[in-house]
C-alpha cells in the first residue's frame, strides 16, 4: 500500500513538471518578495526556501505549516540572516498545543534593508530614509491520521518603503505525508495566496508572490543520510532570465544569430530550474552536517567571469539537551554570501527539570 502510494505522488510531481502552464508573474513583477526568503539556516543548508522533513523542527513550519506538531509545544525559536550590503533579516517564533483544536505556532517575520540617503531628480539632498517589512504569522496544523497532516498559515503584511507604505494579507495552505516507518515524506503547499489591503500607491494593487511547491525527502534506513528533493515555482513552466552582458547570450558579430540550446537542453535547462536538491547526514543524533544545490540560482547570480560556488551552500547543526542551533553558508554570488544563524530552544524541557 504504501509503495504504491509513493508510486502514485512520484507520478504526480511528474505530471506537474510536464503540464505546467503560465499562470502566474515571477521575477521584477510583484510585492512583498521577503514573504518567500528562506529564514531557516537548516532549509538554506539543503538550497531551498522549505522542507518535507516531519521531525518536530519548529523552524520548518513558518514555510510549511502542515509540519507542525504537538510535540513542539512551548519550543521557541530565532533566526537571523546577514546579507551584503546591510540588509538583515529573520524571525522569532513560538508553538503551543491545545488538545481540541490543533497545535499553533505564532512568528514574527522582519525585513530590514537598512538607512538610505534620499535626492531629488536634480541631486539634491532630501535625508535620509529607511526601508523595511513584516509579517505577523499565524500558523495551525493538525494531524488527521497517522499518515497525512495539515496546517495553514494566516499573514498580516506590513511594508514601509521611504515614505510609501503598504498592507495586505496572506495565507499558505499545506498537506504532507509521511511513511509509517517515517523515512519518506513528501509536501504540497501554497504559499502567499493574498492581496494587498492598502497598496503604496492609491488604486495601483501589486500582485503577492504565489508559488506552489512540492518536498520530497527519503531517509535511508541503515544509514542517517536524509536526500531532499524539492520542486519550487510549479505555477510556471518558464524561469529562464537570460542576461544580456553574458557574451554567451550575444549575436555572432558575423550571422547576427544568438546561439540557442537544443530542444533537449532547454527542456533539461527549464526542467533543473525548478528542482532544488539537498542532502544531511546525522552523527550520534547530535550533529548534522547539510549541503545544496540550487540550479536556478547558480544560473542567474554566477559571474560571467567566476562562478565560484554560487548555489551551493553548506551547514551544520547540533543538538545539545534542550537547545538546537544550526549555521549555514550560503554562495549567491561569488564574493558575497550569506551567513544563516537559528537557535531553538525546547522550554517544555526546561520547565520539566525546574
Amino acid at each position: 500500500m504504501h509503495k504504491i502510494l509513493r508510486k502514485t505522488i512520484l507520478i504526480f510531481v511528474f505530471g506537474c513538471l510536464v503540464t505546467m502552464q503560465v499562470i502566474a508573474q515571477i521575477g521584477g513583477y510583484g510585492t512583498y518578495k521577503f514573504l518567500g526568503y528562506t529564514n531557516s539556516a537548516r532549509i538554506a543548508a539543503m538550497g531551498g526556501s522549505f522542507l518535507a522533513i516531519n521531525d518536530n523542527d519548529i523552524t520548518l513550519t513558518q514555510a510549511n505549516p502542515s509540519l507542525i506538531t504537538p510535540a513542539m509545544s512551548n519550543n521557541l525559536a530565532m533566526s537571523y540572516v546577514n546579507s551584503p550590503g546591510g540588509i538583515n533579516y529573520g524571525f522569532v517564533m513560538y508553538s503551543y498545543s491545545f488538545s481540541k483544536v490543533g497545535s499553533f505556532v505564532g512568528s514574527l517575520q522582519y525585513m530590514n534593508y537598512g538607512n538610505f540617503t534620499g535626492a531629488d531628480a536634480s541631486g539634491n539632498l532630501t535625508g535620509d530614509f529607511s526601508a523595511s517589512e513584516y509579517a505577523l504569522n499565524i500558523g495551525w496544523g493538525r494531524q488527521l491520521s497517522s499518515l497525512f497532516s495539515i496546517g495553514a498559515n494566516g499573514k498580516l503584511i506590513y511594508s514601509q518603503l521611504e515614505t510609501y507604505r503598504s498592507f495586505g494579507i496572506a495565507v499558505d495552505v499545506a498537506g504532507t505525508y509521511t511513511s509509517k516507518d517515517q523515512t519518506f515524506t513528501a509536501s504540497v503547499i501554497g504559499r502567499n495566496i493574498g492581496t494587498q489591503i492598502v497598496p503604496y500607491v492609491a488604486g495601483q494593487y501589486q500582485p503577492l508572490p504565489f508559488e506552489l511547491q512540492i518536498g520530497l525527502s527519503q531517509k535511508l534506513k541503515h544509514i542517517p543520510l536524509r536526500f531532499s528533493q524539492l520542486l519550487t515555482n510549479l505555477q510556471r513552466w518558464d524561469l529562464t532570465y537570460l542576461d544580456p552582458s553574458d557574451p554567451a547570450n550575444s549575436p555572432d558579430p558575423i550571422t547576427g544569430e544568438v546561439k540557442e540550446k537544443s530542444g533537449i537542453g532547454k527542456f533539461a535547462d527549464g526542467l533543473m530550474r525548478h528542482i532544488v536538491l539537498g542532502a544531511e547526514v546525522t552523527i550520534a543524533k547530535a550533529f548534522s552536517i547539510r549541503i545544496g544545490y540550487n540550479y536556478q540560482r547558480r544560473q542567474e547570480l554566477k559571474l560571467t567571469s567566476k562562478s565560484g560556488l554560487t548555489g551551493f551552500s553548506i551547514g551544520a547543526g547540533l543538538r545539545v539537551k534542550m537547545f538546537n542551533l544550526s549555521y549555514t553558508y550560503a554562495s549567491y554570488t561569488a564574493g558575497l554570501p550569506r551567513n544563516y544563524i537559528t537557535v531553538a530552544v525546547n522550554l517544555q524541557e526546561f520547565v520539566k527539570k525546574q
